[in-house]
Order: C-alpha cells, then structure tokens, then sequence
C-alpha cells in the first residue's frame, strides 16, 4: 500500500450556457445526386452495336419463324381430327394476326409522324437561314395541315391565315407561325412536364426501394415524352415513344446536360431549405429536376417549329413550380427560424 493520499475530486461542472446550437451545425453534403434520374438516362441512352441489332432482328425472325409454324400445325392437326376445335383456333389465329398487323401499322404511323415533326423542323431552320419565302410558307402550310383537325387550335390557325398574305418574309412569316400556333401548346407541354417532374420527385422521396425510383424514373420519362410528342402532333407508338426517349436521353448525355449543376438547386430552392430536408427528400428534388430538364429537351426535339420568338422554356421555372409544394413547409421553416 502507498502512503500518497488519494487526489481530492472536484465537482465536474456543465456551462449549459455553452450548449450548440443545432441549427447553427454545418448542411449535409449529400442532399442526392440524382441517382435514379442518371441511372435510367444511361439505360435510356444505350444502344446496341450494328451487330447487337443484326442479332436481335435474325433471333426475332426465327422466333416469328417457329411461331407461324407451331401455329400452322396446331391448327391442322386440330382440323384434322376435331373440325369444331379446328375452325375455333383457325379464326383465334386469323385475328391475332390481324391484330398484330394493326399493331405494326399504328407503329409505322407513329414513326412516320414523329419523321414529318423532324422533316418540318429541319426545313424552318433550313428556311430561315437561307431567307427563303417560299420555303417558309411551305413549312407553315404543312404545320397548319399539322393542326387543321385540332379543335383548340382553330382560332389561332383563322388568324394566322388571316395575316400571313401581308407577310413578305421568311423570318417574319415563321415568326408569326410560332407565336400563333407554338404558344398554346407549349403552355400544354409545359403542364406536362411540371407534373412529370412532381410525381418522380414524389416517388423517389417516398419509396425507399433501391430499383423502385429508377423504374418509376424511366416509366414517368418515357409517358412525358409520349404526351410532348402527342401534343405537338407527333402521336407515337411504344416503339416510337422509346425511340424518342433514346434520342432525347442521347441528346442530353451527348452535351453533358444530364448533371445537375448548382446553380439551378439553387434557383429551385435555397441552401439553408435544402439542408434542412432529409436526404430522399433532397434526391426526390434533383431527380424531379433532373426530369423536368429532359421535359425541356423533348420539348425541344418534337416542336415542329424552334424556338425563336417565344423564350424556350426554363428548367428553373418548371422545377420551382413542380415542387414548391414539397419543400414549402421548409421554407416556411427558414422564414420563421
């Protein structure tokens, strides 16, 4: 035993005066990265090697191939030994066939409406660079057969047939088809794409599931695209509309547009808001961002006419209207704190 008395204890004292202050702590860096938007624009955007395809169509052709006679001899022999049963599935076979020939025309129908939106497209920008007038009033007439059957749009077709006689130029001539026919159905596309972007951004924040937002991503981006391209005129099939999807996806990788930068989180919502919500919150909000930017791009593909009259529209602006009602209580926060 040692002979050294023990240290007297002090009393251990708390300055709770010194206590942090839990808002004052630093933002969470990783308010999401818009995982399941880049996710399905890489799936969206891939496509298959000249060989990949060659494949693709020659196993489709075999398959069609084995069907058609697996077909035949079922049919046959079930004629042969039972004529009732036979006649039954002759007239099944008749009108699956017939159905599916309808399905490929309506298939060639869509690529062949979205190819006149390029085509009409292509010839306003070739028509205006070349201050062509005749090659103007061609485009606009095929918009206004484009449009003739629209009954929102006859009031805004009398008055462009009204004032395009005293037009004598490409420019002008273009111009006012724009703002006459353009604006109304950009006003529709614009709706479109706002409620795209609420309901993956809603999705994403909800749903915990790791596959689950990428598939609703996909899903939400595929039926936006199909409803731009129905509103300006360009209705497509499944084929068509994942076609599109592809091109619009390819578009927007190939000019690096598909990543969120920090100047548009910031235009939709401030740092202060965004550091305060949770982290499949701030997901939901860079994926309903991220939708609303490829809303833009299809926008852009399927106008039959370009932007340069009316502004092309803000990525900001849809975003901040699709999702102010997500975070608006965490503005409110902010304004109170």
């Amino acid at each position: 035993m040692s002979d050294v008395p023990n240290p007297p204890r002090k009393p251990l004292l708390l300055d709770l005066e010194a206590t942090p202050d839990p808002a004052a702590a630093p933002p969470v860096p990783d308010l999401g990265t818009g995982r399941a938007m880049l996710t399905a624009g890489r799936v969206a955007s891939l496509r298959p090697s000249r060989l990949g395809r060659w494949a693709i169509a020659v196993f489709a052709a075999l398959f069609g191939f084995v069907l058609s006679v697996a077909a035949y001899r079922f049919v046959a022999d079930l004629l042969a030994s039972n004529p009732v049963l036979g006649m039954v599935a002759l007239v099944l076979t008749v009108l699956a066939v017939g159905f599916s020939l309808l399905l490929a025309l309506r298939e060639a129908m869509g690529f062949w409406r979205l190819a006149r939106l390029d085509h009409l497209h292509q010839g306003a920008i070739t028509a205006r660079q070349s201050a062509d007038i005749k090659a103007a009033r061609g485009i606009v007439s095929g918009v206004e057969r484009l449009y003739t059957a629209r009954p929102e749009l006859r009031w805004h077709l009398s008055r462009l047939r009204e004032r395009q006689d005293d037009v004598m130029d490409a420019d002008a001539l273009l111009d006012l088809a724009e703002t006459e026919l353009m604006t109304p159905l950009d006003l529709a596309a614009r709706a479109e794409v706002e409620s795209a972007a609420r309901q993956v951004a809603t999705v994403t924040a909800l749903v915990p599931l790791a596959l689950a937002d990428v598939a609703i991503a996909l899903f939400s981006n595929l039926r936006m695209i199909r409803r731009i391209a129905e509103i300006y005129g360009g209705r497509a099939g499944t084929f068509g509309s994942m076609r599109l999807l592809r091109r619009v996806f390819a578009a927007l990788v190939a000019a690096g547009a598909v990543a969120l930068t920090d100047d548009l989180i910031g235009s939709v919502a401030g740092g202060g808001v965004l550091s305060k919500l949770s982290r499949r919150v701030g997901e939901g909000v860079v994926n309903g961002a991220l939708t609303a930017r490829v809303g833009v791009a299809a926008i852009e593909i399927c106008r039959p006419l370009p932007f340069h009259t009316t502004p092309r529209p803000s990525v900001s602006a849809l975003t901040g209207r699709a999702l102010a009602g997500l975070f608006g209580r965490a503005k409110e926060s902010e304004d109170i704190s």
